[in-house]
Parts: structure tokens; sequence; C-alpha cells
């Protein structure tokens, strides 16, 4: 009788959820927080749970049986790949498979009617929205009559093989929205090589949680870390300054744990899903699956717990002062807390689906974002919306005002993104060059109001298509698109000087571009997906949290 391998169950099981419709970004993807359910067993699942579950089988065969192939496009889709081609063949059998399909694959794409293609992909889009709205009502439910504790998903043994092979890194300038013309430029920069990778004596491995690690951010003011995790616990680590010490470090006097649950550890509902510092970096904000806020002290005592939200946190951030909390929920509302009173300030229910996120305008203004497709602008006292910008046709993952609060970013599944302005209604800039889902944007800390205000305000954008594209807010343009990924792109952070940006993806790999050349000057390969990356106030380290319950932090020096 044949046998199945792991990595050729977890195939099959990536092509079920596929096919199903999982591809969800704000749920499925999400590193701030997100809505799943296993379609297996029908359990909660924290964020990233999926995708740490589903994408073992890719790198193994079909990458490996793609290596040969060093002028194909690393971004298209295998689907010419059956699940029986996979159990049956050897790898140099489904290359000669591959070879074949992919030329009567580009002769059906010269054919293929775009307008059809488009109409499908909108009902496909509409009826996940649908389906994603009826799992949130019941997930509601749940977390109001929450009593039992439910098993915690098992961890997901790691039997990926990273490959050795080299990569043809291309950065395109391309102009917005240019049609005909002269082509893009194209710089061919250097392949990742043993100069650009961060040897391991500039890494510290931080282990200690139990499950994959959500999110993590820096003090604003000295050397803690701080990460959450699916295992109902934030971190508080103290990282020391100078070099790393190589290798891994696990010791409990390392780091301070942040219980969000009494006695097991197991409890779904308390999944870590987003966490924030205070500006001052004395207090820590952490938001969970069990719709509460939590804010911590440095020395990891409970200061204050903050319920009334009815679903999941998905996003949550200081205003500048320090005196507000304001947290985006599920329940579709966002909540401004009295920090001091430990109590709700106002709640504000003006979307119509999910809040996946905020951020603080100024200490008293703030902006919001749902899976609706709306953003509103509300002000504390204001009963209504001071701004709403409508303009998105699908969910808007993620929102940033730029240094000076006048201009807001957004970005949505509708593959664009794009900038307002408080002045007018329409947006001013519309940037279309993604082809796919855009899951998270940033600012660069330059331009005026900020502490390099000689340099060129940027704005970021990170995409599933597996680039990042660095645009000029001020002309409209595109200024890089940088191609070094081999799977889509989750975070993206800005050095403090805005010289330096850092990417982290599900394919293991942070890379450190340049921004004046516009190509990778550093890279490292972990050994799980990254859900986070994060500079620290120095810009000599970055911070990594791992899909393989680890956080990394690399020493960095040019």
């Amino acid at each position: 009788m044949a046998s199945i391998t792991s990595v050729e169950l977890n195939y099959l099981v990536f092509r079920y959820l596929q096919e199903s419709g999982f591809t969800h970004s704000a749920f499925v993807f999400g590193n701030e927080g997100g809505i799943n359910k296993c379609p297996i067993d029908g359990n909660l699942v924290p964020p990233g749970a999926l995708v740490t579950f589903v994408q073992r089988g890719l790198q193994y065969l079909e990458m490996e049986a793609n290596m040969s192939n060093c002028d194909a496009d690393l971004d298209e889709d295998f689907s010419f790949l059956q699940p029986l081609d996979l159990i049956t063949k050897d790898v140099n059998e489904l290359k000669k498979v591959i070879n074949e399909r992919r030329k009567k694959l580009q002769k059906d794409r010269n054919k293929e009617s775009e307008k059809g293609t488009e109409g499908d992909h909108g009902r496909v889009r509409e009826k996940e929205r649908q389906e994603r709205e009826k799992e949130c009502e019941k997930d509601k439910e749940k977390v109001e009559n929450l009593k039992e504790p439910e098993q915690h998903h098992e961890n997901q043994t790691s039997g990926e093989m990273v490959t050795a092979q080299e990569d043809k890194l291309n950065v395109k300038h391309e102009e917005n929205g240019a049609l005909g013309g002269p082509e893009p430029m194209e710089i061919c920069t250097t392949s990742i090589t043993l100069p650009l990778e961060i040897p391991m004596s500039d890494v510290t491995v931080l282990e200690g949680h139990t499950s994959e690690v959500c999110a993590c951010a820096w003090s604003p003011t000295g050397s803690l870390l701080a990460s959450g995790s699916g295992d109902s616990t934030a971190r508080i680590w103290t990282i020391a300054g100078g070099r790393s010490k190589p290798g891994s470090q696990d010791d409990p006097l390392n780091a301070l744990v942040l219980k969000h649950v009494k006695g097991k550890t197991n409890e779904k509902s308390k999944d870590v899903t987003t966490l924030d510092w205070n500006g001052e970096g004395t207090l820590l904000a952490t938001g969970s699956y069990d719709g509460q806020a939590r804010i911590w002290t440095t020395d990891g005592e409970l200061k204050s717990t903050l319920s009334k939200h009815k679903g999941p946190i998905f996003s949550l951030k200081w205003n500048k002062k320090g005196d507000y909390l304001l947290t985006g929920s599920c329940d579709e509302t966002a909540i401004v807390w009295d920090v001091k009173a430990e109590e709700w300030k106002q709640q504000f229910e003006f979307h119509s689906g999910p809040t996946l996120d905020v951020d603080w305008r100024n200490n008293v203004s703030f902006a919001t974002s749902s899976t609706d497709t709306m953003i509103h602008v509300c002000k504390i006292g204001d009963n209504r919306p001071i701004k709403t910008f409508a303009g998105h046709q699908s969910e808007v993952n993620c929102i940033k005002w730029d240094p000076t609060g006048s201009l807001l970013a957004s970005c949505s599944d509708d593959t664009t993104a794009k900038i307002w302005s408080m002045k007018q209604d329409k947006f001013i800039h519309d940037f279309r060059e993604h082809t796919k889902e855009i899951y998270t944007i940033r600012w660069s800390p330059t331009g005026p109001g900020t502490s390099n205000p000689n340099k060129k305000l940027v704005l970021a954008s990170a995409s599933f298509d597996s680039t990042v594209k660095l645009w000029d807010v001020e002309v409209g343009k595109l200024i890089y698109s940088l191609n070094g990924h081999r799977d889509g792109v989750y975070s993206v952070a800005f050095s403090p000087n805005g010289e330096y940006l850092a990417s982290g993806s599900p394919d293991k790999s942070i890379h450190i571009w340049s921004l004046k050349e516009g190509k990778i000057v550093k890279t490292y390969t972990g050994s799980g997906g990254i859900f986070e990356v994060c500079w620290n106030k120095e810009g000599d380290k970055i911070a990594a949290c791992f899909a393989n319950n680890t956080v990394c932090v690399l020493d960095f020096r040019m």
C-alpha cells in the first residue's frame, strides 16, 4: 500500500482550503488579529494559525520542482500541479510536467478574457465577505458566552526544507498609472549570496512562547521588547545593548510572562492579537481574542483590564499624550478608554462590519477602517464621524496617518492603496500597481515634522503579490517596486533614520533594503513564517516574530 508523507498531506490540506475559499486576508492572514474557523473541526483558531498549518507542503515539492526554472516567475500560481501528481511522481517527473503545462498555461493566458476573469473574482470575493460576516456574528455570541476553555490547537512541527537556491532580484522603477511609453527600468541587483546573509553570531533567538508569535514591538525609550502570541501570553524581553548573544535564549529571567488567562494556558479565546507601548515606554497595552484590553507595567504587573467589547480586538493604539487608549473590534465598534479612570470614555458605532484597524490623528481624533470598505474619522465628544472616506471596493486592512496628521493612507483587499486629505472627500492619490491584496502600509519617518525633515516623505505598501512598493506621495508616483520575497509580505518597517526598510514574509526571510539604492543590503532566513518586523529606537536592532513560536533579534550594521 502506498504511503503519503506529512508534506504531501499538508499540501492536500492547503489545496482543500484554497479551493474552499479560505483566502481572506484580513482574517486568515492577519498578523494583528483575525477571526478564523478551522474548516475541519469548526473551532476558532488564532491569527496566522491556518497559515502555519497549510503552508508546510508548498516549499518542498512545488518549489523544488521549479528550482531549475531560473527565469520563471516565482510569483505565479502553481495550480497546474495536481495533488495526484505530487503523490505519484518524483521531483524529476514533476519538472517535466511543469515545463509542459507552463507552456500550455502561457498560451491559455494570452487568450483569456480579462473582463470575464475580473467578474468571476468579484463574485467569489462577495461570497467570501458574506460568509465572514456570518462567522463574525457567531463569534460575537461565543465571546459573550465563553465559559469553558477550548482545546488549543497543537503546535505544528516544522518539516520544511530550506533550499539554497539563489534568487535573481529585480527592482522595477516605474511611474504610477503609466500606460505605453518606455518600459520600466529593471535593475538586476546582486543575488542573495553569503556576504548579504546576517551571520548567526548577530542573531538572538528568543524562545519561550508555545504557539505562533503574532505581534512584537520595541519600547520607544529603552531596551524592552514585547511580543504577543497564540499561547495566551505576552512577554516583555530585556535586550542588552551592543552585540547580540548568538544562539537561543530561553532563560526565564530574560522575559516577563504576561498571562491572559489564569491556570491553564490553552484557552483559545485569550490569544494575544495586538499590542502597543505608550509614548513614555512605561505601559504596555495588549488586545486579546476575548475582547478585553489589558494594560501592564514594565514589571509585568497587570494594571487594568478594560472590558466592553463583544468580540475579539483587532487593533489597539495609544494616543501621543498617553491618556487615552483606542481599540477596534470584530463587534463593529471602536472604543476610547480613559486610562487613568480605567473605564471607557466613548464607544463609536459607525461601521457595518468588523473594525480592522484604528490610528490616532492627534490626541483627540482618530480614523477607523472596516470590512465594510469605509473609513471614518472620529473625534472624542462627537456623536457622528467628522469625515468619511468612501472609495475602496473591498475591506480596508490598514490605515496610517502621516507624521503630521495631514494625510491618511489606506490599503485594501481591492489591491489598491489610497491617500486621503481632510480637505476633500475623494482620495488625492490612488495607487493601483499591486496585483493582489495589500496587507499593510507604513509611512517613512521623514519629511516635515519628523527628525529627518530634509528627506522626502515616502509610503511603503506590502502585498500578497510578494512585493513592497515605495511611493512618492508628493507627486503620486511609484519610486521602487522591491521584488525579493517568494511569498506575500506581511510586515514592513522603516529604520529610524529613514534610510532602510525591513520586510518580513511567510517565506521565512527578512530582507533589509537600502532606500537610496532600492536593493537588498542584508537578509536573514529563519525557521518559520514571519508575521511582524520592527526596529529599535537606535536603529541597530531588528526584531521579528515567527510562526515557529520564536522571536529573533538581529544586529544591523552597515
